[in-house]
């Protein structure tokens, strides 16, 4: 069979041609390589001279005397130097091999075969330089045949796979790597034949033989040609990557660790809740740190003990018997939900809790054996390591306490399951700093709640205890502090009895937050109550009070004073001593208050406002409204008067009164917040503490971001056989006519029992209004959960209680009131004042009679 020599084959590479010779010496036949090498067509030189053809003319005489030789005979191998044609300067080398011949009819002739010396001499540098690069290169070179076996590899590849370079021919790619990457490497070998595109830094990991551990290769591919184009295999380049990727890993190790340091500082701590802080310390250590973790408080610290933190821990420091009692708070996971028991702390006797084969459950109370990892870092204060667990599933746990100002306040569990990479010095270092950071937080945490819980106990002391009771009102009240992320506010309410069975209502806002915002809503209350007892008009209980608030912003609480002395001398105060003032001075208290007495007599509700917002009242099958009361300016601002509106209550209405919590968030304006509590009043008539309930639940408070405070009222006005009223004329007989008139009501009560002590009682107020009085004189009596009895006036001379004296026919009668009654006072009215008198209602029980010291102390 017949086969023509494939294009790239030695021959093109080495530029073989033949000639002959005819017995005549002209060239006789002149091959295709001939014309190629010389570069002269057959029928340029066909019949010439070779000598004359293409020799140079210096050379010709030697040459014809060898074309002679070699006629007459003789073989010659030889250099010769021929002219290219066309380029006169350029000269060739040929290496000539001449043997003689002979022709048909005997004569002689000669068969030349040349070979083109530059092309040996390449051919011969780029053999040595490619055996220099293939040999001699540091990195592993193989070159794979069309069918992806190694055709030859050089001696760095047969280093790192074993044997000698000859070894490797004839392997495939799973010779030398696992499965997938064998796989991986032969379809990118594939698609480089097929395409021809390069393929760089093609990542392969393998093991090689005898070596410790897996290696990192980058490999080159690219196709490789003959001569005439045609592919002939896949030449690769491998350089071991292993340090580099042992280098990028922890740079990305690093940089990891660094973004988490930064997203703990973002992340952990934004809440003051202990058990928060733990949550959010887990959210950013799984999964980017760890699969599995968990947090452990000290239970001391989350029941809010006093004692020093330094003592949690300190039962397990002095007994053999365990940890002291920890809670687990917080516990993450980024692993298989087909896993669930799976946890740090599994293995009992090593991180398990004392007596428990398995992991504690969130919000349980446990401790931790004497001898095991956990109770170590909690004693010693440094990260232990904590074996896997038996199924071999978390395979590293790193046990680390969480210590702020060098006390430990708990644990914090990170583990990593089977297919992480083990923890590392650089991990525990990180693990350390996060467990410190969330620490330190917590342990803030747990200061501000101590603080928190301790003005929240002030503040809870200051309000009315229990329900209040009031006549003529039935009384509902909410207060609800802000949460422990808050600073306690400074809202307050107050239910406060007057004279003649009236009611002051007060609800206030101190603004501001904190401890001192606590303390002036206290100063402020019991200046309220004092101010009430003095029986004030509102507006005057409210002008009153401005000038208590600006008194707390000044130092010590007292007056404004220009810095001189009373005696009129300048008394300049030190520097720091002003300074120590400035300071205090920018404490300005401001509180907004409305403050309204209620009468049930007539049921009309008076009314002053400090800034604070409208009362709301919702009468029956109405909607409720906002009473147009004038706002006033805020206490401690100073120097505007309070003004007053009288507004009568139909039987049954409901009043409100509330502070800005209730109506007002971050999320929804105040005219949202106002129409959306006029909104839930839209049932008045159902018990008050149901409506109550339904304001609160109703609303969206936003409970947590204020205070609230809500004080309801519903009205219910005595009855009118519960009142007796009379007036009676400036004249002596009026003392009989109302010792008369208060026997006559108080038998109609069923209160006989009070007839006697109610007669001598009245006898004694209307005797002083005849005497010391001016005007009309008006008697009332009233009962309700206590009997009370008015003696109106018009003088404006207040009654003054003084010691008679032995010798003194007079001056005894309120002295008498004041033994024999429950309580009593005066009043100023508009049209003069009020003297009254308590007496209460009889239990059954005989009266108690005056004892001899008491009545010889009116002596």
């Amino acid at each position: 069979m017949w086969q023509s020599s494939p294009p790239g084959s030695i021959y093109d590479y080495i530029r073989v041609a033949s000639f002959s010779i005819g017995p005549d010496g002209l060239i006789e036949q002149w091959s295709r390589r001939a014309a190629g090498l010389f570069g002269m067509a057959s029928d340029e030189v066909v019949g010439k001279d070779p000598v004359e053809a293409f020799m140079p003319a210096e050379l010709r005489p030697d040459a014809h005397r060898r074309v002679g030789e070699i006629l007459d005979g003789k073989e010659w191998t030889g250099l010769v130097p021929f002219r290219i044609p066309g380029e006169n300067s350029v000269r060739g080398l040929a290496e000539v091999y001449v043997m003689p011949s002979e022709t048909g009819t005997g004569e002689r002739a000669a068969l030349c075969i040349v070979v083109d010396v530059r092309a040996l001499r390449r051919i011969e540098t780029d053999l040595a330089a490619s055996q220099a690069i293939f040999g001699q290169s540091p990195f592993g070179f193989v070159l794979f045949g069309k069918d992806f076996a190694v055709v030859r590899a050089n001696q760095r590849f047969a280093t790192v796979f074993g044997g000698e370079a000859d070894d490797h021919r004839g392997r495939t790619v799973e010779d030398y790597l696992p499965r997938p990457e064998a796989d991986r490497l032969s379809a990118t070998l594939r698609r480089v034949l097929e395409t021809g595109e390069a393929v760089t830094d093609l990542q392969l990991v393998g093991t090689p033989p005898g070596a410790p551990g897996r290696r990192h290769w980058s490999m080159n591919l690219y196709r490789v040609h003959s001569g005439s184009g045609r592919p002939v295999g896949i030449a690769g380049l491998a350089t071991d990557v292993t340090q580099r990727h042992i280098a990028a890993r922890e740079a990305a190790s690093a940089r990891r660790n660094l973004a988490l340091l930064n997203e703990a500082s973002a992340r952990i701590g934004n809440s003051l809740d202990l058990e928060t802080t733990a949550r959010e310390l887990l959210d950013v250590a799984v999964p980017g740190f760890c699969d599995l973790a968990s947090v452990d408080l000290y239970q001391g610290l989350l029941t809010g003990e006093e004692a020093s933190p330094a003592s949690w821990g300190r039962h397990h420091q002095e007994s053999g018997t365990g940890s002291a009692e920890l809670r687990r708070v917080a516990h993450a996971s980024a692993v298989s939900d087909a896993l669930p028991g799976v946890i740090p702390g599994a293995r009992a006797g090593e991180g398990a809790p004392h007596g428990n084969t398995g992991p504690p459950a969130l919000g349980s109370v446990h401790r931790y054996p004497f001898h095991s990892p956990c109770a170590v870092a909690l004693r010693s204060g440094r990260v232990a390591d904590v074996p896997g667990d038996e199924r071999g599933f978390v395979h590293s746990t790193l046990a680390v306490p969480m210590v702020a100002h060098d006390v430990v306040v708990g644990l914090v569990q990170f583990s990593r399951t089977k297919g992480s990479e083990p923890f590392g010095e650089r991990d525990r270092a990180l693990a350390t700093e996060l467990a410190a950071r969330a620490a330190v937080c917590i342990d803030n945490a747990r200061l501000y709640r101590r603080e928190h819980e301790r003005a929240l106990i002030l503040q809870r002391s200051l309000l009315p205890p229990g329900d209040p009771e009031a006549a003529g009102l039935d009384i509902a009240c909410r207060y609800l502090p802000g949460n422990t992320a808050t600073e306690v506010g400074g809202d307050w309410f107050d239910v406060i009895e007057l004279p003649g069975h009236r009611t002051a209502l007060v609800v206030g806002d101190v603004m501001g937050r904190g401890l001192r915002a606590a303390v002036a809503m206290g100063e402020l209350r019991t200046a309220v109550r004092t101010l009430a007892l003095l029986d004030l008009e509102p507006a005057e209980v409210l002008s009153a009070l401005d000038e208590v608030a600006r008194g707390l912003g000044t130092p010590g609480g007292g007056e404004r004073s220009d810095g001189f002395g009373a005696g009129g001398g300048a008394q300049w105060p030190s520097r720091a001593a002003q300074k120590s003032r400035e300071a205090d001075l920018s404490e300005v208290y401001l509180a907004t208050c409305v403050y309204a007495v209620y009468d049930p007599v007539t049921r009309r509700c008076t009314f002053a406002n400090a800034g604070h917002l409208p009362p709301v009242v919702a009468e029956p099958g109405e909607p409720a409204m906002l009473l147009d009361v004038p706002p006033g300016m805020p206490l401690g601002v100073g120097g505007e008067p309070f003004e007053e509106v009288e507004v009568e209550l139909k039987e049954g209405s409901l009043l409100a009164l509330y502070t800005d919590g209730l109506v007002e968030s971050r999320d929804h304006p105040l005219d949202e917040g106002l129409d959306a509590f006029r909104s839930a009043l839209a049932e008045p008539s159902q018990p008050l503490e149901d409506v109550c309930d339904h304001v609160l639940s109703s609303l969206d408070t936003r409970h947590g971001e204020d205070d609230i405070a809500l004080l309801m009222a519903r009205i219910q006005g005595l009855a009118p056989d519960a009142v007796g009223d009379w007036r009676l004329p400036r004249e002596l007989r009026s003392v009989a006519r109302a010792r008369e008139l208060a026997r006559g009501q108080l038998t109609a009560w069923g209160l006989d029992d009070l007839v006697d002590t109610t007669e001598l009682l009245v006898s004694e107020l209307v005797t002083n209004a005849l005497r010391y009085g001016e005007g009309e004189i008006r008697l009332r009596l009233l009962r309700d959960r206590t009997l009370v009895c008015e003696v109106w006036d018009a003088g404006l001379v207040q009654p003054r209680r003084r010691r008679a004296r032995d010798t003194d026919e007079g001056g005894r009668g309120l002295q008498l009131v004041g033994l024999l009654s429950a309580a009593w006072g005066s009043r100023r009215t508009p049209r003069g004042k009020t003297v009254w008198f308590e007496l209460a209602l009889p239990d059954g029980e005989p009266a108690a009679e005056l004892s001899v010291e008491q009545l010889l102390s009116m002596y």
